[in-house]
């Protein structure tokens, strides 16, 4: 009697059934999320870990180090060089194309309900656009404070060659980095986390930190800098609802450092270069 007792509890209609349910979709939840990152961000982060590693392990200072964004990938053979840009900013975006099909199969509409689609692209510009201003100019102060006290690398933006596609790309660069991040370091971990059973405050500290570890190649500088933009970006996006404000702002902060860099370096003495 004991023993059918216990397989009815068992049972999926049951609480124990139940309860074993919750903890097996929980269990899938956590696996497809290690292997998403493992596959972005998260290999993002251990890669700029051991990078950093080298740097400080490397006879000399951080800062007489360069640390560079978009370099050419063949030197003096332009259109192999483009190929390789376009497929680079192609491929790194797959993880993307991922998380939409995993919420799509959860039942959830794509990336729609991260707040990433057309439906308010005026609304996301604006905020994008004052969210970037107000980041970008204390992070640039940030930037030059770190660098002079040897926390950070001399961060190179770009290094291409002088081609005519070499603006396009870095724009093209610059849309990629800020759909990749804020999909899925904003938007799809914290809401993974959410599901998960974390508190607000860890899932926060979770995205703002490991945001920070896939910076740590530029330093340490680049860690805390991008560590605190990921908590504003955060309780922005908690706000808002939406990832579209913070692909603005986060595209608009890199066309000005890529394009910026381009235009200004060697011309204006403020503008550590390599």
């Amino acid at each position: 009697m004991a023993e059918s007792e216990s397989v009815v509890r068992a049972q999926p209609g049951t609480e124990v059934g139940a309860l074993r349910a919750v903890e097996q979709e929980k269990g899938v939840l956590r696996t497809e999320t290690l292997l998403v990152l493992a596959l972005s961000l998260g290999a993002s982060a251990l890669s700029a870990l051991i990078s950093f590693i080298g740097s400080v392990t490397k006879p000399g200072g951080l800062k007489d180090q360069a640390a560079t964004l978009n370099a050419s990938h063949a030197p003096g053979r332009p259109w192999l060089d483009l190929a390789w840009q376009l497929f680079g900013i192609a491929s790194a975006l797959v993880p993307v194309l991922l998380v939409a099909h995993l919420l799509n199969r959860e039942g959830a509409p794509g990336l729609r309900v991260l707040g990433f689609d057309r439906s308010r692209p005026w609304w996301d510009l604006g905020r994008g656009t004052l969210v970037a201003a107000g980041i970008g100019s204390a992070g640039l102060a940030f930037y030059l404070v770190a660098r002079a006290s040897g926390a950070n690398l001399t961060v190179v933006p770009e290094a291409l060659p002088d081609v005519w596609w070499k603006f396009p790309v870095l724009i093209l660069s610059a849309v990629q980095n800020a759909v990749v991040e804020e999909v899925i370091v904003l938007g799809y971990l914290l809401r993974r986390l959410g599901q998960l059973g974390w508190t607000p405050m860890g899932a926060l500290l979770a995205s703002s930190l490991l945001r920070g570890s896939y910076h740590l190649y530029q330093g340490i500088g680049g860690f805390i800098g991008n560590a605190v933009m990921g908590v504003v970006f955060v309780l922005l996006y908690r706000r808002w609802g939406r990832v579209g404000p913070l692909v603005a702002a986060h595209a608009l902060l890199d066309v000005v450092a890529f394009v910026g860099y381009a235009v200004l370096a060697g011309r204006v003495d403020w503008l550590p270069t390599r």
